[in-house]
């Protein structure tokens, strides 16, 4: 089966307004950080140019404000003045070069803006932003609307193909259509036709400033998922409004950013709102691009061919890969290196103002600091011990760049733990890392034993060892905690150990709440959970597309306990840590912080909160305290002349990440190599 016949629909030609775009594939938008960087310019044209060489018939820039109030930060990017429109002319012209086409997307914050300039319709402070914006005048927001139509000149002198306009999530367009947050008594408040006067006013404005020749998408929220949100009839009128004053194409866009519901985080199921762009098909006569958690070929094959959209949006898929498209039009699937749309590396990065990058893919965003096509000048023989996220990463990277390696991993299998984290409820995506790895292994003949432990005698004639040996559980003391029966998180995950109806776990990281999560999953699909649990509307009737969220009771009874004070699990991920502590709340685990462990005795658990001592009867224990590193073989390597380095776990088990893992193989890939400059190309 040829490519074309395996995705017919992916591959087939689109007219777009003035564009005609060779397949169906948008690189949605994605903020990378490098709009504010010195220099970022240019690493944004390597980054973009990387994903048009890649074949995705269309990008979208990241949000780019038109005025200063609209910058999500204090020093957000703006497309205000011919200055900032110079600085873009690098993006467009790299990505032309590459046989590419591209938008800017205007997207004004409103009151998610963080920073004290704010405006909004109304005076009213979001809840995700400690900033309360200043409501805009009549005049002001005639003002705005000339800001939008600014920034839309410039970004056709700065080469774009067309815009995007940010009329979703929650941002301000979005803020003027829905009445719960906007109060207004003038023409652009009250009754929906008025509220919905600015976005219309906009494209049409930028519409008769651009001519015909100059593609507009609007990207509609189409499903808000907060209460009092738009109701479907109101979604389907401003398409249609939308369409007729000038708009090319409609984008999705699903949730708010104060929604309290996830919309692409790794429990979402693949394609999981596709369904509502499908239910605005045939409402109007231009092309719809739906989007949210497509992250392979064949889930976006399937949405076309099910009639869900016209086109299909991926954004972090581009960061773990800038070749999806090239690679599945050369029938070359299994190559790809799919997105697990965990947030760790991308949109957690944005929250800690550090550049986006990527868990699997570290050099997305820094393409010119890994080449790709670089070669070492002189080949090593080296050994890579352990085949866990760090180890992979190096024998890969290091057999990438012409040196013969082999690894060797005492167990039957590759992933060390990544073969536990793929048994999480909603973690299933780690399988295809996996894959990937295996893919590259086999690829780039890196000589892998398996079952094999490795002895300082097997590696004395190899140049370099890297250690990715990981780490081990923490061990955990406490006076008689041999009347309960208390297990490693090793041993649970894998089903060695089977825990009792009350179960205590001992540490609130990432490891506990996985191991919470475990506990609590129940029988039934997540597909077919999903939406009842977290009150999705998948009919659409309600307003927002809010329903009661269905809570989810286990068969444990599950305590979840912290040492440290403050929030359970509040050093998870700023994106993703939200929707793990609600999780588990609507599953009945309860938290104990700020605790100090005393005993085990008959009567159970004894600890001290708030000055008293507390006891819990329980069934079970598991301990989810900590790692410590895992490195044997250094000191038997140091009497051989060989050079010994240790990565992820091994080196530093505290806040291990499979993010940090990653990127440690390749920086020690590019460290032990002196690069033929001349074959970087």
């Amino acid at each position: 089966m040829t490519p074309h016949e395996r995705y017919p629909h992916l591959f087939t030609p689109l007219k777009l307004g003035p564009l005609l775009l060779p397949n169906r594939s948008l690189m949605g938008s994605m903020h990378t950080g490098l709009e504010e960087e010195k220099g970022g310019f240019h690493k944004l044209a390597e980054f973009y140019k990387e994903r048009a060489k890649g074949g995705v018939a269309l990008i979208v820039t990241g949000g780019i404000s038109p005025n200063r109030e609209g910058a999500l930060g204090p020093n957000g990017a703006r497309m205000q003045r011919p200055k900032h429109a110079k600085q873009h002319l690098p993006i467009t012209k790299a990505v032309h070069e590459a046989g590419g086409r591209i938008l800017l997307q205007i997207l004004h914050g409103g009151r998610y803006s963080y920073h004290p300039f704010n405006v909004a319709p109304s005076a009213l402070k979001a809840p995700i932003n400690r900033f309360r914006p200043r409501e805009l005048s009549t005049r002001g927001v005639k003002r705005t609307i000339r800001s939008y139509v600014n920034a839309a000149r410039l970004a056709q002198k700065a080469e774009y193909d067309g815009i995007e306009i940010m009329g979703s999530e929650g941002y301000l367009i979005n803020q003027f259509i829905v009445s719960a947050t906007n109060h207004r008594t003038d023409e652009y408040g009250g009754s929906f036709e008025k509220r919905i006067r600015f976005p219309l006013e906009i494209i049409r404005e930028i519409r008769a400033a651009v001519g015909p020749q100059f593609a507009i998408v609007y990207r509609l929220s189409m499903l808000d998922l907060i209460a009092d949100g738009s109701d479907w009839n109101e979604v389907v009128a401003l398409a249609k409004a939308a369409e007729e004053a000038g708009a090319d194409a409609i984008n999705t866009g699903i949730g708010w950013h104060e929604a309290r519901i996830p919309t692409i985080a790794t429990l979402v199921p693949r394609g999981g709102f596709t369904f509502v762009t499908k239910k605005l098909m045939g409402e109007v006569s231009i092309p719809l691009i739906t989007t949210n958690r497509l992250n392979t070929p064949e889930a976006c094959e399937a949405a076309l061919e099910s009639g869900c959209a016209d086109m299909v949006s991926m954004a972090r898929p581009f960061l773990a890969d800038p070749d999806i498209i090239a690679k599945s039009k050369a029938d070359e699937a299994d190559s790809i290196n799919t997105c697990i749309g965990c947030n760790q590396a991308c949109l957690d990065h944005i929250f800690q103002r550090k550049v986006a990058s990527c868990l699997v893919n570290p050099r997305a965003s820094h393409e010119g600091k890994w080449p790709l096509h670089a070669k070492a000048v002189s080949v090593q023989k080296i050994a890579v011990i352990g085949a866990g996220p760090a180890g992979l990463s190096a024998a890969t990277e290091l057999a990438r760049l012409g040196h013969e390696v082999a690894l060797y991993e005492k167990k039957s299998e590759i992933g060390g733990q990544f073969n536990l984290a793929k048994l999480i409820p909603g973690k299933q995506e780690f399988y295809e890392t996996l894959r990937y790895f295996n893919f590259l292994l086999h690829k780039l003949k890196v000589e892998v034993h398996l079952n094999t432990q490795a002895t300082a005698e097997m590696l004395k004639e190899f140049d370099h060892v890297v250690l990715a040996t990981g780490v081990t559980p923490r061990t955990w003391e406490i006076p008689g905690m041999d009347r309960v029966p208390v297990s490693n998180y090793i041993d649970v995950l894998t089903g060695r150990v089977k825990v009792g109806r009350v179960v205590a776990i001992i540490g609130a990281g990432g490891i506990g709440f996985d191991v919470a999560d475990f506990l609590l999953h129940s029988s039934e699909s997540e597909t077919a959970d999903f939406y009842k649990k977290w009150g999705i509307d998948r009919n659409l009737d309600e307003r927002g597309g809010v329903l009661p969220p269905t809570d989810t009771l286990s068969k444990h009874e599950v305590h979840l306990f912290q040492r440290s004070p403050g929030k359970v699990g509040g050093r998870l991920g700023k994106t993703t840590g939200w929707i793990h502590r609600l999780n588990l709340r609507k599953s009945g685990v309860q938290t104990h912080a700020d605790v100090k462990y005393v005993e085990v005795n008959d009567a159970g658990l004894n600890y001290m909160q708030n000055g008293a001592i507390q006891c819990l009867a329980v069934d079970s224990i598991v301990v989810c305290a900590g790692q410590v590193p895992h490195y044997p073989l250094e000191n038997e390597l140091r009497g051989f002349n060989v050079e010994v380095h240790r990565i992820g776990g091994a080196s530093n088990a505290k806040a291990l990440d499979a993010q940090r893992a990653i990127r440690e193989g390749l920086e020690l890939a590019y460290a032990l190599s002196e690069l033929d400059h001349d074959r970087t190309q």
